[in-house]
């Protein structure tokens, strides 16, 4: 397999056969993340992407059970890539069960409902997309390109297409507007309505343009206290039919899971404890991306 800089994938994708059929972010504009600020987009020749496809399959053609397709909205890749990348997954790995990649709402918006469905049914089943926040004026601010009810349109068309979705919020990207942030959130996982529903802890990382607003006194990352808050009034207004819901990214102070709504007041319990100094949160230097 041929990767350039550094890879990055959900942490439910940890055992999964990373393939980087695009290189970096073809938008690359949002305020905090500093993923793909060293790579310039373009979308490998197919011919690479499949012949990395055999290569893997020759080594551990018999273990893979699940594809990740890498970078940063691998979904903006034509039809003409996607169809024959996942053709030959289908035919190379017998096991294959999960195609997934990462997504913007726009990517989902920008194929037609047929494209989508072909995609679904070669094999590309859950796509994991990061509005970050519900509130349009947050959304502004850290450049994120779509707004609430683009995100909501594109989990619905994915939806309608028979694929399932992994939305990430991100607790303390919001400044001033925190209450309002983290209650339009949960009121746009509900909205989404996703399968999977996880959130990470924002982290200033320099070279982006949210360590200049830093280093100029515009911004800084909420105290614990006020990010477990935020996550509290997520997880207690958000109302998906059935999500399975995880906080276990390095970069947050309290790992959680369970599934919303039904283990909705565990969970909340168990963040009010750790308000009140009953839990143990997870120390300083354990945490990163």
């Amino acid at each position: 397999m041929r990767y350039e800089g550094k890879l990055y994938r959900p942490p439910s994708e940890s055992d999964a056969l990373i393939l980087q059929a695009t290189i970096g972010c073809s938008w690359n504009h949002c305020t905090y993340c500093d993923m793909y600020r060293d790579k310039d987009f373009r979308i490998r020749a197919l011919s690479e992407s499949l012949e990395d496809l055999d290569v893997a399959a020759r080594a551990v053609g018999d273990q893979v059970e699940k594809l990740f397709v890498a970078d940063g909205d691998a979904l903006v890749m034509p039809m003409d890539h996607w169809l024959p990348i996942l053709e030959r997954a289908r035919r190379l790995f017998p096991r294959l069960r999960r195609v997934s990649a990462y997504a913007m709402a726009r990517n989902i918006l920008e194929k037609s409902d047929e494209e989508l469905r072909r995609l679904r049914a070669a094999g590309l089943s859950l796509l994991y997309i990061g509005p970050e926040s519900g509130d349009d004026v947050t959304l502004k601010r850290i450049a994120k390109g779509d707004d609430a009810a683009a995100h909501v349109e594109a989990a619905r068309r994915a939806h309608a297409a028979g694929m399932e979705l992994s939305v990430i919020a991100l607790l303390g990207v919001a400044g001033d507007r925190a209450e309002e942030h983290a209650r339009a959130t949960g009121k746009l996982v509900t909205d989404m309505d996703p399968e999977y529903f996880s959130a990470l802890t924002v982290t200033i990382v320099e070279g982006t343009p949210l360590y200049t607003l830093a280093k100029r006194g515009r911004f800084e990352v909420p105290p614990v206290p006020s990010l477990l808050a935020e996550l509290r009034t997520m997880v207690d207004v958000a109302r998906p039919r059935d999500a399975l819901f995880r906080t276990n990214h390095a970069s947050n102070y309290l790992p959680l899971g369970g599934r919303l709504p039904r283990d909705r007041e565990r969970i909340v319990g168990i963040i009010d404890a750790a308000l009140d100094g009953k839990v143990p949160l997870r120390a300083e230097h354990t945490r990163g991306l």
